[in-house]
């Protein structure tokens, strides 16, 4: 099955605007995960 990139980064940035209502104080955890994973299918899709 293939996921498209652009939904990947779509249920991410949902998955953390979520975490971040839930408990603030992992604000940095959950925006660099989401910066990495979101450069990873980047790169993903030029693969």
């Amino acid at each position: 099955m293939y996921v498209s990139p652009f939904f990947l980064q779509s249920v991410l940035a949902l998955a953390a605007g979520i975490a971040i209502l839930i408990a603030p104080r992992i604000l940095n955890y959950v925006v660099a995960a989401y910066l990495i994973l979101a450069g990873l299918s980047g790169l993903a899709m030029g693969l």
